[in-house]
């Protein structure tokens, strides 16, 4: 079992190099939280809808989801669906980070519930920029609520 006091960054992306990069992002801030990965839709809903009863995943609900939409089998638009209509998940603050721009992409994600919208960066420092704003708004400013 993974335990932490910090709640776990959950990032569901299917892109070695998209996490790499990501990862890379968020240890240069020397985050406390853990960054956890689900590679496709269908294992990030298996850890959302069953946290706390997987014995190698954190028994928590993560602080926020940074979520990719193009997602092979569910893809990141059902993810967001089915987490924001569950009474248990809605209030998990859902990111979204995809290389679309087109914006019905972006209407269709806020329609959904998406708590924010950031599209990916090619460069790194703008990744590093866009990762500490997203961390210091989610983990330092924004209230976040606590499990029940």
């Amino acid at each position: 079992m993974i335990t932490s006091p910090h709640k776990p960054i959950l990032v569901v992306e299917d892109s070695v190099e998209d996490f790499t990069a990501l990862g890379r992002a968020f240890r240069k801030q020397a985050l406390p939280n853990p960054v956890l990965r689900c590679e496709d839709g269908d294992q990030a809903l298996e850890y959302l809808q069953s946290y706390g009863q997987h014995p190698n995943w954190p028994q928590q609900l993560p602080a926020f989801v940074l979520l990719d939409l193009n997602l092979p089998g569910t893809d990141g638009r059902t993810v967001l669906d089915i987490v924001k209509k569950d009474p248990r998940l809605q209030s998990i603050p859902v990111i979204i980070f995809s290389t679309s721009t087109n914006n019905r992409d972006i209407q269709d994600c806020y329609r959904l519930g998406a708590n924010s919208y950031l599209t990916k960066p090619i460069e790194f420092s703008v990744l590093e920029e866009k990762t500490r704003a997203l961390v210091h708004y989610w983990l330092n400013t924004s209230e976040i609520p606590s499990e029940s």
